[in-house]
C-alpha cells in the first residue's frame, strides 16, 4: 500500500499545483484507471497485467496487435 501511495504522489500530486478537488480527483482516477491498473501484476490472473492476460486470453486482441 504504501508504494501505490508513493507512487501515486510522484506521478500526480507532486506534477503541478491543482486547482481544484474536483481537478484533482480526476487526475488521480485517470492515473489508476489508465496506468496503475494495467501495469499492475495481479494475484487473481496468474501474476500477469491485466493487458497480457486479455492478449492470452482473447486470440482476437492477438490478431490487432
Amino acid at each position: 500500500m504504501e508504494s501505490f501511495f508513493a507512487l501515486l504522489q510522484k506521478n500526480v500530486l507532486d506534477r503541478k499545483r491543482w486547482r481544484t478537488r474536483e481537478e484533482l480527483r480526476i487526475a488521480i482516477i485517470t492515473w489508476i484507471e489508465r496506468t496503475y491498473h494495467r501495469r499492475r501484476r495481479q494475484a487473481r490472473l496468474s501474476r500477469l497485467t491485466p493487458i497480457e492476460y486479455e492478449t492470452i486470453m482473447n486470440p482476437t486482441v492477438r490478431l490487432a496487435a
